[in-house]
């Protein structure tokens, strides 16, 4: 995936006003209960300028959708602190690079710094569900909420497959893959009608949670299915490629780097085998993937709102809907310290509290729906789409 620069800002629509004031003010009745205590709960003057750490992937193999998140969180934060009545409470980013797709010491080295900057209030990321897994200690340990606005794998809140319970800590303004793997296997088994399907994952949490979760649903419905596997780090796919039948009907590739994406299907066609591509949400990256034909399964993005519009007006017409989520983390993350502000001093604890206690209307949602969280840290609403890759590049929703 192509790294790209940072684009300036567009400023803040007048419009906007009424709706920053009421996604401040407003929450809904959650249970907290459960939310356990912060081991760090020493309680900071929230003073005129309130701090949020921003964990992505700004360089490395994945930088041109962690740029993206990261310039949807500036886009946030830009019109919010351009708010009149924000003045005495504007936000500040503290950056941090994971550099998916290198190392999750990365990701760990990140959350360690939020940890240990006290002015850290909440976080929004990391991006990456193997980012998560590696950093949940450090924030959790630290007492700090943190919000993903792309990490999808299902482990991460049902509290016990991977060991660790996240609950009231970890939050995500995208559904997860229990929700996406059966979208994608609907649309390939009853839309493509597809009989012979492979699946090749990338090695990594999120990929192999995914690929477990569609070949499952696809073989539960009488499709024949062969399972395969392949490094991040690969550039030659020769050797894969001449293992899969020309007869298959459709490959499924949810990985994470949309240039191996790319390189896979130019490669595949370069070998004369012309099978349909399916991808995930890591791919949905039309700067970089664009084999003509092929599908992916993506967030839900509300294209009408006029947040979005605005954003893509900025932008020459790219609306790059991948970091649209991380808008929404953002609106959650600020919103939260908002409200744990009111009385001029807040801890990380009381910053989780009101997380979870979140409640945007939906025509204040850049997502098209309202975001409530259950008590693991899921949406209450959520859907995926799924596009096609058109021939002049463009992603086209089919389903």
């Amino acid at each position: 995936m192509a790294a790209v620069g940072v684009k300036s800002r567009i400023t803040f629509v007048a419009a906007s006003v009424l709706a920053f004031v009421i996604v401040a003010a407003a929450f809904a009745g959650t249970d907290v209960s459960a939310i356990r205590a912060s081991p760090t709960a020493a309680e900071i003057a929230c003073g005129t300028t309130r701090t949020i750490g921003v964990a992505a992937p700004i360089t490395g193999p994945a930088a041109s959708i962690g740029q993206q998140g990261l310039g949807w969180v500036q886009f946030f934060v830009k019109r919010w602190n351009a708010v009149k009545a924000n003045a005495r409470q504007k936000i500040a980013i503290v950056p941090g690079d994971t550099q998916l797709g290198v190392d999750t010491a990365f990701a760990v080295k990140v959350a360690q710094s939020f940890a240990s900057n006290s002015k850290v209030l909440g976080v929004v990321g990391p991006g990456g569900s193997q980012e998560v897994v590696a950093s949940t200690s450090a924030l959790q340990g630290a007492g700090l909420g943190f919000v993903t606005g792309s990490a999808t794998r299902v482990s991460l809140t049902d509290g016990h497959t991977d060991g660790v319970n996240r609950q009231g800590f970890f939050f995500r303004t995208v559904p997860n893959d229990n929700v996406q793997g059966p979208t994608v296997a609907d649309y390939i088994r009853l839309k493509i009608r597809a009989q012979r399907v492979v699946i090749i994952d990338d090695q990594e949490a999120y990929s192999q949670g995914l690929s477990d979760n569609v070949q499952s649903n696809l073989k539960a419905h009488g499709v024949s299915v062969t399972r395969d596997s392949v490094s991040q780090g690969t550039a030659d796919f020769s050797s894969l490629i001449a293992k899969i039948p020309s007869s298959t009907d459709v490959i499924y590739i949810p990985w994470q780097l949309s240039p191996r994406a790319q390189a896979f299907g130019q490669q595949l066609r370069g070998a004369g085998k012309n099978i349909t591509l399916f991808g995930s949400d890591g791919l949905f990256d039309p700067a970089t993937w664009k084999i003509t034909g092929s599908y992916d399964s993506f967030f839900p993005v509300d294209t009408n709102n006029p947040v979005v519009k605005a954003y893509a007006a900025a932008h020459g017409g790219d609306g790059e809907y991948f970091g649209a989520p991380s808008y929404a983390a953002t609106q959650v993350v600020v919103g939260a310290i908002t409200r744990a502000c009111k009385d001029g001093k807040a801890t990380r604890a009381e910053v989780r509290s009101q997380i979870a206690k979140t409640n945007i209307p939906a025509p204040l949602s850049v997502l098209g729906f309202r975001i409530v969280f259950q008590k693991n840290g899921e949406l209450r609403y959520g859907r995926f789409g799924i596009f096609q890759i058109q021939s002049d590049g463009s992603y086209k929703r089919v389903g």
